[in-house]
């Protein structure tokens, strides 16, 4: 058996109800929670819309006007995280307003460098769970997953994972009777992205992360091109 117990996994659910209010989209995250804790995996989670999280694409947002920022704290979580889970409803069709704040506020710390003079997310791994009661899930996914490869998240196969049911103001996830927690296609595929969300995860930091030749920012700034051809001499 693959042994995961040495690494940390960060949920961060993006429902726009705050707690105590039950969310679907938690409900279905609990799935790959379970999951990940019976393999040891660290687990932990944030409900965001339950913190002051400034609008903006800086790492503090106290610096640019804001009396309030809960996102350095939160950071905290995310950079010690191997894993992340972003989940989201569905809301026109789209990811929800907070799970694009989220996406904003992590653009902000794109820019950081890790200890080989990678960019921060280099050597983490990434994916999503979607819920909601109208199509796009595939949708979703390909904005959240586009986001987080693009900053540096490494996206496995099958790493988005959702249900939704009939178009409409139909039955959410975890209302009785739904049929979401029996449908097997998302229990199936939240399994699969779970596993290989640990699975990615153990062979980047088995293999101390992801190679830092031809991609490291700081060799970059200190001259070396890697290999780019000169346009000079085109």
């Amino acid at each position: 058996m693959t042994e995961f117990s040495d690494l940390r996994a960060l949920f961060i659910n993006c429902t726009l109800k705050r707690l105590p209010a039950a969310s679907h989209t938690d409900a279905l995250m609990d799935v790959a929670r379970a999951i990940m804790k019976k393999q040891g995996v660290s687990v932990d989670t944030v409900r965001l819309i339950d913190y002051e999280v400034a609008t903006g694409v800086y790492p503090d947002m106290r610096e640019h006007g804001w009396d309030k920022d809960a996102w350095p704290d939160i950071w905290n979580k995310v950079r010690h995280a191997d894993i992340l889970v972003v989940g989201t409803p569905i809301w026109l069709g789209a990811e929800s307003s907070i799970c694009r704040k989220l996406i904003e506020r992590l653009y902000a710390m794109s820019g950081e460098q890790n200890e080989k003079g990678q960019f921060i997310f280099y050597g983490k791994t990434a994916g999503t769970i979607v819920t909601g009661n109208e199509d796009g899930i595939k949708h979703v996914g390909m904005s959240v997953l586009y986001s987080l490869q693009h900053i540096g998240y490494a996206i496995p196969p099958q790493a988005d994972a959702g249900w939704i049911g009939e178009a409409g103001p139909g039955k959410s996830y975890a209302d009785e009777g739904s049929g979401g927690p029996e449908n097997e296609f998302t229990q199936r595929n939240t399994t699969f992205m779970t596993w290989n969300l640990m699975h990615l995860a153990r062979i980047l930091k088995q293999s101390g992360g992801f190679p830092a030749e031809g991609n490291s920012k700081k060799d970059w700034d200190c001259g070396n091109n890697y290999g780019h051809p000169n346009p000079e001499y085109r």
